[in-house]
Order: C-alpha cells, then sequence, then structure tokens
C-alpha cells in the first residue's frame, strides 16, 4: 500500500478499532455485578486469613469470581495453573495439597472445596454477612 492509500484509509481503520474497543468495554463491564456490592465479605475472609486457590480455565472458579464480582479483586487468591489445563500447577498450589478448583482454606486448616455459598464462606470463617447476601 502506497502512501497515498495509507492516509485515505487511516481513518476508517483508526474508526474501526475505536469501535472495536468500544464493544470490549461495554460487553466486559456489562459481565460484572455493580462495583462494590461483596467488598465487606471478600475484606473479612482476607482479614481472616481465606485464600482461594483456582486455575484460570477452571469453569467453578470462574463461577465464583463473578459471584463476587469486583469484590473478587479483595479475595486472596492462588491462582495454581501452569499453562493450558493439565500442565501442571504451581509450587504454592502444590505445597497446599490442592487436588481441584477452587479450594478454599481458611486461618485453621479448613479446606472447602468446590463452589461455595457466602453464607457458608462466612460462617467457616467467622464473618458477617448481609441478609440480601445470605
Amino acid at each position: 500500500m502506497d502512501n497515498k492509500n495509507l492516509k485515505k484509509n487511516l481513518p476508517y481503520v483508526l474508526g474501526t478499532i475505536a469501535i472495536i474497543v468500544l464493544f470490549g468495554f461495554f460487553f466486559h463491564g456489562s459481565s460484572q455485578k455493580s462495583s462494590g456490592e461483596h467488598d465487606s465479605l471478600a475484606q473479612c475472609l482476607t482479614d481472616n486469613g481465606v485464600k482461594m486457590y483456582g486455575a484460570w480455565w477452571c469453569p467453578h472458579c470462574q463461577d465464583q469470581k463473578k459471584e463476587f464480582g469486583s469484590s473478587f479483586d479483595l479475595i486472596d487468591y492462588v491462582e495454581c495453573a501452569v499453562g493450558n489445563p493439565g500442565s501442571g500447577q504451581t509450587k504454592a498450589c502444590d505445597d497446599a495439597k490442592i487436588t481441584g478448583y477452587p479450594t478454599w482454606i481458611f486461618k485453621d486448616g479448613t479446606r472447602l472445596e468446590g463452589e461455595q455459598t457466602f453464607n457458608k464462606l462466612a460462617e467457616t470463617a467467622g464473618c458477617e454477612i448481609s441478609q440480601e447476601q445470605k
């Protein structure tokens, strides 16, 4: 492509890129719960030494993260995946003897495997949650 054609098509290329970026922000933002909806529970879990071990490719982990919405940023999360599914896991997860995802480990050593309700997490960690979160 010569300079004349490049200058002629540049606005179209930039416009297309801008539209793709805007759609990405729209669809990504619309799939998450409202900001901070579960901040108090997430912070209490972290303050009480609770960790969630998971893998980026695990559908149950993704569902658990979606339940927390943006509040998941407050959860002490340990990524176990090393590459693609079946490629092994990190030393931290081997050391914690993680055999399935998600696994929640509490300060006292209690383990909960699989997706958990807010009520079960709060009860096990000694956190209080609002009536709407139960």
